[in-house]
């Protein structure tokens, strides 16, 4: 202690809290005429004093006045539903950290109504920790569990029921714990601090046991609590008593309220998504399979593509789990959705331009042409605004592409987002029957999107499909009002815009038959798959593995193949399409009827047994003469 300055300690701490008080009155010592100090400590003792009685009483109602305020705010939000919603005003420091986020304009088609996702439909949430798991049990961290040979005859008798291998995944726990298999900048990843809650829709008909709750563990371990509203499983009419009062006592000791929603008849997956999807509470819907995984970290950054623009509809990335081992497989994050002729779903190579788009950065989402259609997540209201699912479309089959036109050709944006991950077991074929057949059900449901969403691209549906034109549609009136109302852009827009790799050429001189003048035969596919030879055959004008387009980009295609010929092995394949012409250019002389193989300058002939097509050099022969169908070559 300084000898100028002689204090006690009590004056020292009255000082202080003087000071602290009102830091701008005179200090409490203050300098006579003689350089000493005169003491003031009665006189200031009593002023502090009135000071803290004074700030105390500030302290005491502000105290009061934010009581006051936290319960007017919690009894506007217990006053708050679906038909009453509260729109706070109030400044909020997560708003405004999140006020980027929030302010996103979408505006579409000239309108913009999803500019803002609404505060309370928002929530804070923190991370799961990673599943750690018994390692000592088999299939941790994904890896595969193999039956002995001594149990081999039992597993495939098992096998039968379910299509994948249900005694392996009866040996595996509930809670298995998975690698964490997203690339490294994902990890490094943060996403919003306020997102909305999710209602998971899972639709099961005869799902085996540990299948099913196994799906539901993953969820619940590896997805933010808050951000999971609710599960609502749908029971397609099942059989087994497993699904029954088990199913409905085991769930209810879950953590998450777990609905589930039961249908007395057999209705198929698009009715019973439609059921679920009515009885979700959450603001997002997620749709999933009854026999998947979710890996660490899989819904923040789905949701976090939502929150910013509420027709934004995301999908995982879609592992293997495979149906043998029940080993996890990671799939490759350069992939997206296409479909071929017969509008099957098909993966496909991200081309350059997509990764250009994202500057390589391939943690960003994928703005992928169609979806899968298992696995996805997408905004209530949006969802119904956009037409849910077409509800004249029957069990399973079709819809995943409907939707996925539906959504870029009427204003919204479809993703994968590839840091979010899921398993999924992929069965090679179904344990299940439907009314009418497979194939009859298919060929309805994509003859209703064709005629709705695909204007002149429908030909190449119904040429390479031809039983799909004798199939009973139903009334279809409903999907064009809506395609209309929705002010949705044509098939064109999307081929050119969204999908100008498609196997579905934008512009084409022909599609039709390729008939060899000479025999009367065909060209024909002969029903091979890639790699395999071309053929001709008797003309029947039916399409099917006679129908080929003539593209604008030189090509002779039939689905995703295309001619293709390589004067090493002297033969004329089908390969896939690669659009870099080379060896599968072809021009075609309607004068001569010639089609001449543009890189070797020869001309496609038909042997004399009429059988096999081949390359030759070009002279004029009558095995050398080609016809385009009835259509004029333009």
């Amino acid at each position: 202690m300084s000898p100028q300055h002689p204090e006690t300690t009590s004056s020292m701490y009255d000082r202080a809290v003087f000071s602290l008080e009102n830091p701008f009155k005179t200090k409490r010592l203050e300098k006579s005429k003689d350089n000493g100090f005169k003491d003031n400590t009665p006189f200031l003792r009593f002023f502090s004093f009135k000071l803290r009685r004074r700030t105390l009483k500030i302290i005491v109602m502000t105290s009061i006045l934010w009581f006051l305020v936290d319960l007017i705010y919690i009894f506007r939000k217990i006053d708050c539903g679906a038909k009453n919603p509260c729109v706070t005003s109030e400044p909020n420091v997560e708003s405004q950290l999140n006020s980027e986020v929030l302010s996103v304009d979408h505006t579409i088609h000239g309108y913009s109504r999803w500019n803002q996702y609404p505060l309370e439909e928002l929530t804070t949430w923190v991370a799961r920790p990673p599943v750690t798991g018994n390692l000592s049990l088999p299939g941790e961290m994904g890896t595969p569990v193999v039956i002995s040979k001594e149990q081999q005859e039992e597993k495939n008798a098992k096998f039968k029921t379910n299509q994948f291998n249900v005694m392996v995944s009866d040996m595996i726990s509930l809670n298995r714990s998975l690698k964490d298999v997203r690339m490294e900048s994902c990890k490094k990843k943060t996403y919003p601090s306020m997102l909305p809650r999710t209602s998971i829709v899972i639709v099961f008909h005869n799902e085996a046991w540990t299948t099913l709750i196994r799906s539901l563990h993953s969820i619940l371990n590896r997805s933010p609590t808050d951000l999971v509203s609710e599960i609502v499983l749908v029971d397609d009419a099942s059989e087994q008593l497993h699904l029954q009062t088990q199913l409905e006592e085991y769930v209810k000791k879950l953590p998450v309220p777990v609905k589930i929603i039961r249908s007395k008849e057999r209705i198929g997956l698009i009715k019973a998504r439609l059921l679920g999807a009515e009885n979700a509470k959450g603001p997002v819907l997620t749709f999933l399979d009854s026999h998947i995984e979710c890996t660490e970290g899989w819904l923040e950054p789905i949701l976090g593509e939502i929150v910013v623009n509420r027709r934004a509809v995301v999908c995982p990335i879609i592992d293997v789990l495979s149906d043998q081992t029940f080993e996890y497989v990671t799939a490759s994050d350069m992939t997206w959705g296409g479909f071929n002729w017969k509008l099957n779903f098909r993966w496909y190579r991200v081309p350059q331009r997509e990764l250009d788009r994202r500057n390589n950065d391939r943690s960003l989402p994928v703005r992928t042409p169609t979806m899968a259609g298992g696995l996805f997540s997408i905004d209530r209201e949006y969802f119904y605004e956009l037409g849910s699912y077409d509800s004249g479309m029957e069990i399973w089959g079709g819809e995943n592409l409907e939707m996925s036109f539906r959504i870029w050709m009427c204003g919204g944006e479809l993703l994968i987002a590839t840091c979010s991950r899921v398993g999924h077991v992929f069965r090679k074929s179904t344990p299940y029957t439907f009314p009418g057949g497979t194939s009859n059900i298919v060929n309805r449901n994509n003859a209703r999107l064709a005629e709705v969403w695909m204007d002149e691209w429908k030909a190449f549906y119904f040429s390479i499909n031809p039983a799909a034109r004798k199939v009973d549609k139903g009334d279809i009136s409903e999907r064009v009002k809506l395609r209309r109302d929705l002010q949705c852009k044509s098939f064109r827009w999307y081929l050119e815009n969204i999908y100008p790799e498609s196997q579905m050429p934008v512009n084409y001189y022909h599609l039709g038959d390729i008939k060899h003048i000479t025999s009367g035969s065909c060209l024909d596919t002969m029903g091979q798959k890639p790699g395999g030879k071309i053929g001709a055959s008797g003309c029947h004008g039916l399409g099917g593995n006679q129908i080929f387009a003539f593209t604008h980009n030189a090509q002779i295609m039939t689905d995703d193949s295309c001619l293709d010929f390589s004067e090493k092995t002297g033969n004329v394949k089908l390969l896939k399409c690669h659009g870099l012409r080379g060896n599968q250019e072809w021009s075609y002389n309607e004068r001569t009827g010639h089609i001449v193989h543009v890189a070797s300058l020869k001309c496609l002939t038909l042997r004399p047994d009429y059988k096999q097509p081949t390359v030759t050099s070009c002279n004029g022969s009558d095995y050398q003469i080609w016809a385009l169908g009835d259509q004029k070559f333009e």
